[in-house]
C-alpha cells in the first residue's frame, strides 16, 4: 500500500503544479464575498444551488449541469454535518462535509463549493445573492423556507425549479445499500 499510496501523492503533486486543484474551489465565509464581487464585477451570471450531496449519483450530476448552463458560474452550498443529521436523521451524513464538498469541487460543472452550517440555505444565499437560484422539485420545503419573500428577498433575478431525475435520491440509494 505505501508505493501505491506515494504513487497516488506523485500524481496529486503533478496534478498541482499544472494549475488542477480542485480543492481551490472549495471557499471560505471570509472568501465568500469576493469570490462573488469578482464574478459580479466581470459582469458573470451566478447561479447558486444547495443540498446535502451525502452520496453523489446521477441526478445530482444531471442536475449540476443543468444549473451550470443557466449561468456563468455555478457557486453550490453544502449542508454541513450537523444540518444533514437534522434533515435527514440519524445514520446521516454518510461523508463528511470535506469529503462531500471536495467531491463536488471536483465536478467541472461546479464553480465553486461552501459549506454552511445552518439548518436552511437562506444565509447562504443572502451572502451570495445568486443571478439565479437552481433547486430539485424534490426538495422538502420546511416552513421557515417558504416564509412569504425569503428566497425573493435575497435573489437578485429568479429561482427555478428543476424537476430532477426521476428514481435517483441518496435516500433511495441508501436504502438499497442497507437492505443488501
Amino acid at each position: 500500500m505505501g508505493a501505491r499510496s506515494s504513487g497516488l501523492r506523485a500524481v496529486c503533486a503533478r496534478a498541482d503544479h499544472r494549475g488542477v486543484n480542485f480543492r481551490s474551489k472549495l471557499l471560505s465565509l471570509e472568501e465568500l464575498a469576493g469570490w462573488r464581487a469578482a464574478r459580479r464585477a466581470a459582469g458573470a451570471r451566478v447561479v447558486a444551488t444547495n443540498g446535502c450531496f451525502d452520496l453523489l449519483h446521477l441526478g445530482h450530476v444531471t442536475y449540476l449541469e443543468a444549473a451550470r448552463a443557466l449561468g456563468d458560474a455555478l457557486l453550490v452550498g453544502v449542508n454541513g454535518d450537523a444540518s444533514v443529521r437534522a434533515l435527514k436523521g440519524a445514520g446521516r451524513p454518510l461523508n463528511s462535509e470535506r469529503d462531500r464538498a471536495l467531491v463536488l469541487a471536483a465536478l467541472a460543472s461546479v464553480d465553486a463549493v461552501y459549506v454552511f452550517p445552518e439548518l436552511t440555505a437562506l444565509a447562504f444565499l443572502d451572502r451570495v445573492r445568486p443571478d439565479i437560484y437552481a433547486k430539485e422539485a424534490i426538495t422538502r420545503w420546511t416552513p421557515s423556507t417558504r416564509r412569504s419573500g425569503d428566497l425573493s428577498r435575497v435573489m437578485a433575478a429568479g429561482w427555478l425549479c428543476w424537476a430532477g431525475v426521476p428514481g435517483k435520491s441518496t435516500t433511495q440509494l441508501a436504502h438499497r445499500l442497507a437492505a443488501g
